[in-house]
Parts: structure tokens; sequence; C-alpha cells
């Protein structure tokens, strides 16, 4: 079952106590900036993650400003889409309810809040939508999330988020590379380095899929889904993929069908360069 660290209380909860219940999961984003767009992936990924473990669900956006921009960006990082929560209609049947949030003042409903920390763009200022240059480092474990943590000016939001979604793979990848609860920050360097890795990643689930298929080990199985169901620990299941990358016991079979299996979470299109390899 999986677990989620509750912001309200501080204690691992589960997600859905009601297992296979109704569930309702609610972004809650202050605009079309890095830091929401996370909140939505944050939200995506507990939705996919209830999904396989067979609880229907259905998500919420709560935005008071730019929820078209919004979704248009999370589009592009293949996050499905979400229901603008001022159109609910009062006669839907209950739902067990999980917040999702950068800023655990805003969850005011009912259920366990997922407190999301800040994205932070480190690149030199963008300029017209594109970045002038690189510095710093990759994606960066720093602080925890604080409740109300300020925010950039809208514009330079906005003119963030268009380079970030320059490589919305990459993006994904390098979001999901950092704990939830520690803050991301981002530079085209940080950027580069997470499209490297999924590229070969790629290659790879190609080459593999030209071999005779086998199943996911069910060792391998239950790391997966220990990692993901404790607190979505997405940097645990990234971990595991490179362990079985680099498994010399392992059939090129079982590491294509371990992949494909860990991509309905991920939703990294590891799958893409299928057919393209001679």
């Amino acid at each position: 079952m999986l677990r989620i660290l509750d912001a309200r209380t501080g204690e691992l909860v589960p997600a859905a106590p009601a297992r296979r219940g109704l569930t309702r999961a609610e972004a809650h984003a202050c605009g079309p900036d890095p830091t929401s767009l996370r909140v939505l992936l944050t939200a995506d990924l507990l939705v996919r993650a209830l999904e396989l473990d067979s609880t229907p669900v259905w998500t919420t956006l709560a935005a008071p400003r730019g929820a078209a921009d919004l979704n248009t960006a999370a589009t592009a990082l293949s996050i499905r889409p979400f229901e603008d929560a001022r159109d609910l209609s009062p006669g839907l049947p209950k739902a067990q309810a999980i917040q999702v949030t950068a800023d655990r003042t805003t969850a005011s409903g009912a259920g366990p809040v997922m407190q999301v920390a800040p994205v932070e763009w480190t690149g030199e200022e963008p300029v017209g939508g594109r970045s002038a240059s690189s510095s710093g480092s990759g994606p960066a474990a720093g602080r925890a999330a604080e409740p109300g943590s300020a925010q950039a000016a809208p514009g330079t939001a906005r003119l963030a988020l268009d380079v970030l979604l320059a490589d919305p793979s990459a993006l994904r990848l390098a979001l999901l590379s950092v704990p939830r609860a520690e803050a991301v920050r981002l530079d085209p360097g940080a950027l580069a380095e997470a499209g490297g890795r999924l590229a070969p990643w790629r290659r790879a689930v190609a080459r593999w899929a030209g071999q005779p298929s086998r199943p996911v080990p069910e060792e391998v199985r239950e790391r997966l889904r220990a990692a993901w169901e404790d607190d979505l620990d997405l940097p645990g299941v990234l971990d595991v993929l490179r362990d079985v990358e680099r498994d010399p016991d392992l059939p090129d079979g079982a590491r294509f069908e371990t992949y494909v299996y860990a991509d309905r979470l991920l939703a990294l299109d590891l799958a893409r360069d299928l057919g393209s390899l001679a």
C-alpha cells in the first residue's frame, strides 16, 4: 500500500485508506511557474502509483491564475489532464482526498497533504524565453519545503518555465531524481545531464526489445513497488533501474519488461526508440 508523509501531522499515512475506493487528488498551484509544475507532476505520479494498485483516482487543479498555461506545460511534461476544482458538481460521489501543494496553508480540504519543495532556475535570467548561458551544478538536494516559500516574479517564472520545457523528458527526469521534500536547483547543464542519462536508457530498451521476452523478476518488482510505495521515492525507483541495467545475470528480455513496467509510473517514454535500431 502506498504511504505518504502527511505535512499536517509529520506522519506516514496510507494515501488511500480504502483500497480501490474512489480517491481525489487535488493539486494546489499558484500559477505557471516551475514549482507549480512540480506540484502537478507529484499529483500525476500519485495518481499513477494508486492506479497501479487498482485504486480509481481523479485529479483536480486549484489554481488562482494561469491555469491554462500551467495545463499546457503539464501536457508537455506527460502529465495527464486535471479538472478545474471550481467546476466540480456538488452531486459528485464522496471520495477520499489527498492534497498536493508547495504551501500547506493552501490545503484547506480534508485528507493528508503532500508538500512539494520549490524548483529554482539557477541559470542566468532567461532572455526572450531562452537562457543566456548555463552555469551552476545539476539538480541538487537542498532544503526542505517551507510553507509560503517565495515565488519568482510571474514574468521571470514564465520565462524560466519556457526554458525548462525545451526538453520536457529531460526536465521530468531531473525532477524525478530529487526527493520531493528537497528543493531542486536547475540550470541548462543540469537539463543536459538528465537528457544524457535518458538517451542511453531509451537506446538500451530498444536493443533489449530484440531479445526473447522474460518476466520482471519478482525480487525486482518488489524493490520497485517498495520504493514508490514509500512516500513516492522516485530516486529509489531510478536506483533499481540502474541496478537492473548493470546486473550481468539478468537476461535482456527481463530488463526490457522491467523498464516498461516502471515506465507506467515514470512516464519517461523509455520505449520511444523501439524500431529505430537496425
